[in-house]
């Protein structure tokens, strides 16, 4: 085909680098997520398997499947399955877990039994960023009577609806750490329809 861009041969041999380091450039993502992993104390973050056991099967030490996760959480890619599948195609995942492929099964466990801990480590990458300056704390103040008379009910918010709002996002944390699959949202505001109950009189006889 004359006039177009052109492939290469699929049957022609290329020399790839040797090693994934060449892959990864210095700005990547991935490096942070190296970085700040390696610098937790997974023990006293509640992480199982820290210390090998002294028999049976290895396993893949929690580093790799924190590492695994936080990645597939920064590119929504929350499935296990689909982790899975990235860890054997990826060469992002490939440098970050050194290429170790942890089948679906082993994810979908692990962040069942770390949720707590997981959100440990959430907290901590929040405080980070506040630390850097990446995070802001400033306060906006508005009219709050014009603000609620012209607003829908649903799009204002007090503190205590702010209280209840943040409660509910740390039940859907817990939710997703505890299943394979993120839940589906449910509307605050929805509530269920009352059940009238009719009495029947006897009449006299």
């Amino acid at each position: 085909m004359k006039r177009f861009v052109e492939g290469t041969d699929r049957e022609q041999s290329t020399l790839f680098p040797e090693s994934l380091e060449d892959w990864i450039h210095e700005d990547n993502p991935v490096r942070v997520i190296d970085i700040f992993v390696d610098e937790l104390d997974l023990g006293a973050l509640g992480f199982d398997g820290v210390a090998p056991e002294a028999t049976g099967r290895p396993s893949y030490h929690p580093s790799v499947l924190l590492k695994l996760y936080i990645y597939g959480y920064l590119n929504r890619v929350q499935s296990s399955r689909r982790l899975e599948h990235e860890a054997g195609r990826n060469v992002e995942v490939m440098w970050l877990t050194r290429r170790l492929a942890p089948d679906h099964k082993t994810i979908a466990d692990f962040r069942k039994d770390s949720g707590r801990a997981i959100r440990e480590v959430c907290a901590r990458f929040v405080a980070l960023c506040r630390s850097m300056g990446l995070l802001t704390e400033a306060s906006v103040a508005i009219d709050g009577s014009k603000f609620k008379a012209v607003n829908n009910r649903d799009k204002n918010f007090t503190r205590a609806k702010m209280e209840l709002r943040m409660a509910q996002i740390e039940a859907r944390l817990r939710a997703i750490c505890s299943s394979s699959t993120p839940p589906t949202a449910k509307n605050p505001r929805t509530r269920s329809k009352p059940r009238w109950t009719t009495s029947r009189t006897r009449s006299p006889s």
